[in-house]
């Protein structure tokens, strides 16, 4: 007698345990259909049950029986009758001519088709391709193939799954094998508590938004023209920061495409209309090519007076000054040109350039460390480990959160002020050292997205503890909260270590024919601002 219980089952129980977290904290959010399915599932057998689960983590929604086979199941038409008659399954879908292709193989093809087909020994795409022009109106399986001793099911539930997946998540890109991997303990999550107030959605009209977009952005990405995409999206608004947010992405790829069509004129009306970081840049860029130099002069002094970020602002410092030259206008006075602490090595040809550096100068007293920009970021993540899993409202709203959602809003700093001065303020009092020991003792290998654990072992980590100046840790981490997304790369590639000195240096390795990218100049800027000692590596290789 199959039980809920049994170990093969375990993704059925997962399945339903997020069935009910959907009733208890979204039930709001359902309409009478979704209600309807959420109480009518556990009263179907549980083979059935069992199946539909199956058929819901597998990719497409068209399934040939012959290829289902699952131990635990058992009979896959015994099963499927409960679905079939619920209407959850249906047997007589209609498949088109590229559904039908992706089913059958290339044999199967060839004999279902072959008055069809020319001679030759064909590739299965090019039996596809070549079958594709004759065929053009949607077909059941019986009709396409009446030889074919075969049955299909099809999933009809398709996006009401996707649309309590949706629900549950708050987005589409994780799926329900996420409570496999947790039940693996493959991945451990931060157990934030969840609140009524702690959801992705506040109402069923941000799941709609959410949905629209996301419709929107899959046609644009199979080959739709921009306007009909606009057309589509309509006068779309939501007072939903995550959802606007994601509208305004939407919108500025929409306007970079018709700027590489060369379609300036309608790229800048639709650049202008997004508020997007890196709207104004490509503003700039497209009056350039459209003539309008004292029209992108303007724009570009706006954004120095008050960039989104350090990059917006150093790109528009390259603009003003290529826009006052050929303006025929007096240059403005440069900043001082960062001095490099140059390295020059010639190295036997490796793999890896940085690996390479970093063997050659380890010392027995001085260990080299590949850290890129895991150190830093770990470091940042232990200290201010509670400010970062706060429980605030929409920041968590499932178990498997590996940080919060709003992590790379322009507001996240703001909405956690409070509690990320107080972790920083250890770092005036002395306590950051056994507030991090103690993190990293305790959330190890809890998934973080600034920890990476495989990178910061306690080894690595004392001789950080050891060699960095609390006043170098809070100026990387006050860099990193104004601005997450950005500032989070860029950091050199490898850190020399001298524990029983109490130093360190910062080293930037680039090989042969590699340069500077702007990210990095800007931390190497930051860095001799603070006086942190960085050197630029380069490498030749000797053979």
């Amino acid at each position: 007698m199959l039980s809920l219980d049994a170990p093969e089952l375990y993704y059925l129980a997962n399945f339903r345990k997020a069935l009910a977290w959907l009733d208890a904290h979204h039930r709001d959010l359902m309409d009478d259909v979704e209600h309807a399915f959420v109480a009518d599932f556990p009263q179907v057998p549980l083979p059935a049950q069992a199946l539909l689960v199956r058929l819901v983590m597998r990719k497409g929604v068209h399934f040939r029986v012959s290829k289902l086979r699952y131990a635990e199941i058992g009979d896959i038409p015994t099963a499927a009758a409960p679905l079939l008659e619920l209407g959850w399954l249906i047997d007589c879908a209609a498949l088109s001519f590229d559904e039908l292709g992706a089913l059958l193989l290339k044999d199967e093809l060839t004999a279902h088709f072959a008055s069809d087909l020319p001679g030759g020994n064909l590739k299965k795409s090019e039996v596809l391709d070549h079958l594709r022009e004759l065929h053009s109106e949607p077909r059941s399986l019986a009709d396409w193939c009446p030889q074919l001793d075969e049955r299909l099911l099809s999933l009809a539930i398709g996006p009401l799954c996707d649309r309590l997946r949706l629900m549950f998540f708050g987005n589409l890109a994780q799926d329900w094998s996420e409570f496999v991997l947790a039940d693996l303990g493959i991945f451990r999550y931060e157990q934030v508590p969840i609140t009524p107030g702690s959801r992705g959605f506040r109402h069923r009209q941000d799941v709609d938004d959410y949905l629209h977009l996301r419709t929107c952005r899959e046609a644009f990405e199979a080959g739709m023209a921009v306007a009909e995409v606009l057309q589509q999206l309509g006068d779309f608004s939501s007072d939903s920061a995550h959802i606007g947010e994601r509208h305004q992405r939407l919108l500025l790829q929409l306007a970079q495409h018709l700027e590489r069509a060369g379609e300036l004129d309608s790229a800048l009306a639709l650049y202008r209309d997004t508020r997007a970081v890196g709207s104004r840049q490509r503003q700039i860029r497209v009056l350039e090519r459209l003539g309008q130099d004292a029209k992108a002069l303007a724009l570009a002094e706006q954004v120095i007076a008050a960039p989104h970020n350090a990059e917006e602002a150093q790109l528009a410092e390259r603009a003003r000054t290529r826009l006052r030259k050929r303006l025929g206008l007096p240059p403005v006075a440069k900043a001082a040109k960062l001095i490099e602490d140059r390295l020059d090595l010639r190295l036997p040809r490796a793999a890896s350039v940085e690996l390479a550096v970093a063997m050659h100068l380890t010392e027995p007293d001085a260990p080299v460390h590949y850290v890129e920009n895991t150190l830093i970021c770990g470091l940042f993540g232990l200290l201010c480990w509670e400010a970062i899993f706060a429980p605030l409202p929409g920041a968590f709203f499932h178990p498997f959160h590996t940080g919060p959602v709003d992590l790379h809003r322009a507001d996240f700093h703001a909405r956690r002020a409070p509690l990320f001065a107080a972790c920083l303020a250890r770092l005036d009092d002395g306590s950051y050292i056994d507030a991090i020991r103690r993190t990293h003792a305790e959330k190890f290998g809890i998934q973080s997205p600034f920890v990476f654990w495989e990178l910061l072992d306690t080894g690595r980590l004392e001789q950080a503890l050891a060699c960095l100046p609390p006043a170098h840790l809070g100026a990387w981490f006050r860099r990193l909260l104004a601005d997450i997304r950005e500032n989070r790369a860029g950091m050199p590639d490898l850190i020399q270590f001298w524990p029983a000195e109490g130093r360190y240096r910062m080293i930037e390795v680039k090989g042969p024919g590699d340069r500077l990218q702007d990210n990095q100049k800007r931390w190497l800027a930051f860095c001799a601002e603070h006086g942190m000692p960085v050197s630029v590596c380069y490498v030749e290789w000797s053979d």
